[in-house]
């Protein structure tokens, strides 16, 4: 294997949290091409490769000391562009999004799902993550409401814990209700066209929007003081061509006081195509919330799993799933069009 392939391989074992032992083991048989820089096994433990598997990458640094050090890659090209869509397009692609999004909630089931959250801070302010838990809920949509039942903490089952009790960063109301009220006619929130994207395989609108302080309803509490303070926000969606249906929507605030302890909120949602009774809906893959307090940085990463129908049948996992992966997540530039092949003439 080459360097560059090993910091790849151990990368995806981080995200996916695979075992330190069996990742270790794994290491201690590879032979490289190339060498690897003790520089790169400490980026590597920075983001949080296990004890055993750091000794493995050590070792084998130490054994490729006399290797050469591949040359850089040369960077990929750019893909070619795509020109944007004419202005009166625009506006017919934006109406589009807007009254699909704002009759989103009428086309939804009553469902049920887990919502994996996994909680992350980092007292040093370099986005040096640790995980400080991970709580599993069963979460309950009927008749437009969502109802959250604590299930399990560290994979210890648990009874009786409230959803609202369970501290860290907060925020009123639900994913759905801050999706509510960026399309909502009264928030009049600012859109324009912004680029093309790819998403998930599928090409995108993207649109960037604002919401200034004096038309938002997003509130940001600091459990430290006690304070609750209203914040405008600017961010992107992403909506699908063929379908016009939001797949994804990302702010970061703005406005916020200097005085006010937490001085940045991030807000990344993602949705997916499920499945519920042969029918498919766009609902919840992951949301990303990430905050600042001085150094102080906290994350809670939610994924949401195993939608199926609402009803009495249905019980409780206990079984955490698996995180969705960042690559699942990552915006790919948008590809022109393959022109058709034409039609054999009979």
């Amino acid at each position: 294997m080459t360097a560059d392939q090993v910091v790849a391989f151990i990368r995806s074992s981080i995200q996916l949290r695979h075992d330190d032992s069996k990742v270790a083991q794994y290491v201690k048989r590879i032979k490289l091409t190339d060498k690897l820089e003790d520089r790169r096994v400490e980026e590597l433990e920075g983001m949080g490769a296990g004890p055993k598997t750091v000794e493995a990458l050590r070792k084998l640094a130490e054994a490729s000391a006399n290797l050469a050090v591949a040359p850089p890659r040369a960077p990929a090209p750019p893909p070619p562009s795509i020109p944007p869509p004419d202005p009166a397009e625009r506006q017919r692609i934006l109406h589009e999004i807007i009254e699909r999004a704002r009759a989103y909630s009428k086309t939804l089931p009553d469902y049920m799902c887990v919502q994996v959250t996994r909680r992350h801070y980092d007292p040093t302010g370099t986005e040096n993550w640790r995980l400080a838990d991970t709580v599993q809920e069963q979460v309950s949509y009927v008749n437009g409401k969502e109802d959250y039942k604590v299930t399990m903490i560290n994979s210890t089952p648990v009874t009786n814990v409230e959803h609202m009790k369970l501290g860290g960063s907060t925020l009123s109301g639900d994913f759905g209700s801050i999706f509510s009220e960026i399309f909502d006619p009264d928030t009049a929130a600012e859109f324009q066209w912004d680029h093309w994207a790819t998403l998930r395989g599928k090409r995108m609108y993207v649109f960037a929007f604002h919401v200034p302080k004096s038309r938002s309803g997003f509130t940001i509490y600091a459990q430290s003081v006690g304070q609750t303070i209203v914040a405008g926000y600017r961010g992107l969606i992403y909506a699908d061509r063929d379908t016009y249906a939001v797949m994804r929507y990302k702010f970061e605030c703005e406005d916020i006081p200097a005085t006010f302890p937490i001085h940045r909120v991030e807000l990344d949602v993602n949705y997916d195509n499920v499945d519920i009774g042969g029918h498919t809906y766009v609902l919840p893959l992951r949301t990303d919330l990430k905050s600042s307090e001085s150094r102080y940085m906290t994350w809670n990463e939610a994924s949401f799993h195993l939608y199926r129908k609402f009803g009495t049948e249905t019980t409780i996992t206990f079984d955490t799933p698996d995180p969705v992966p960042d690559e699942k997540l990552q915006e790919e530039p948008a590809k022109p069009d393959q022109p058709k092949p034409a039609k054999k003439q009979q």
